[in-house]
């Protein structure tokens, strides 16, 4: 019941929020574009990650930030290639990396009122999903263009949300567009369904482990070797950080070998 009346609590904060935040934005817009922008909306996120934490008791920790380019560095771009499973590690990425992102995402999220406004007034790569070719050639596109400006791009390789201690299609979009623009590839491994399940806004107190890998060199590599490589790398670590999610489990990939053995 706690639970319940403190995910109340934090869904009035994100609403009392952003509408003022997303008018302002939009407003800011008009007058000024591109990294501007981006930081005001990020602000935003901030305020949010602040709220899970402080009404629902949502914390986090992060390891492996020695692995990315650091904010001083504005032109060295890397495809960041995260575990998806929840709504958290959406709003959490833009307030923890030091340099832009470039999110890949449906273009039926900017129709989320003010939400969504705000998004539209990024440089961000929205798709049709029902238009696949047409869809890759635009992030491939973009996806250059926007890194060569020193933006990450950030793609979840499953797609969707996956149920804690399960995971979905690992689909090699981002390894794609990584060997593409020979861009280094870093996979993320993120526990977040811990305290903010799939399809829920019923948050739970707990602490959400972000584990950051090394960025892969793409250079010579296959699309989808490459993408086994990533996902083998995020599959054993979530279960590292979350081991109660995945007793029993062994990763998929390690699976597959040991039965070819």
């Amino acid at each position: 019941m706690l639970s319940a009346v403190r995910s109340m609590l934090f869904v009035l904060w994100l609403a009392v929020t952003v509408v003022p935040w997303a008018l302002s934005v939009l407003v800011f817009s008009i007058f000024v574009r591109g990294r501007p922008v981006y930081w005001m909306c990020a602000g935003w996120l901030r305020v949010a990650i602040w709220g899970a934490r402080v009404i629902c008791g949502v914390r986090h920790r992060i390891s492996g930030m020695e692995h990315l380019p650091t904010a001083q560095d504005e032109k060295a771009a890397v495809l960041l290639a995260p575990k998806h499973q929840s709504t958290w590690e959406t709003f959490a990425f833009p307030a923890l990396m030091p340099h832009p992102l470039c999110y890949v995402f449906k273009r039926e999220l900017l129709y989320i009122p003010f939400f969504g406004w705000a998004m539209a007034r990024l440089d961000m790569i929205h798709i049709d999903r029902s238009k696949r070719t047409e869809a890759w050639n635009k992030v491939a596109e973009q996806g250059k263009a926007l890194m060569a400006q020193g933006l990450w791009v950030i793609m979840f390789p499953e797609g969707t949300r996956s149920e804690r201690g399960q995971q979905g299609t690992y689909k090699s979009g981002a390894s794609r567009l990584a060997i593409t623009t020979g861009t280094p590839i870093v996979p993320i491994a993120v526990n977040s369904a811990r305290c903010w399940p799939r399809k829920s806004f019923l948050l739970k107190p707990g602490v959400i482990d972000i584990s950051i890998g090394r960025p892969i060199p793409v250079e010579g590599r296959q699309p989808d070797e490459l993408m086994r490589e990533v996902e083998a790398w995020i599959e054993a670590e979530m279960r590292r950080i979350d081991p109660e999610a995945y007793a029993g489990q062994v990763p998929p990939v390690a699976a597959a070998r040991q039965s070819e053995a």
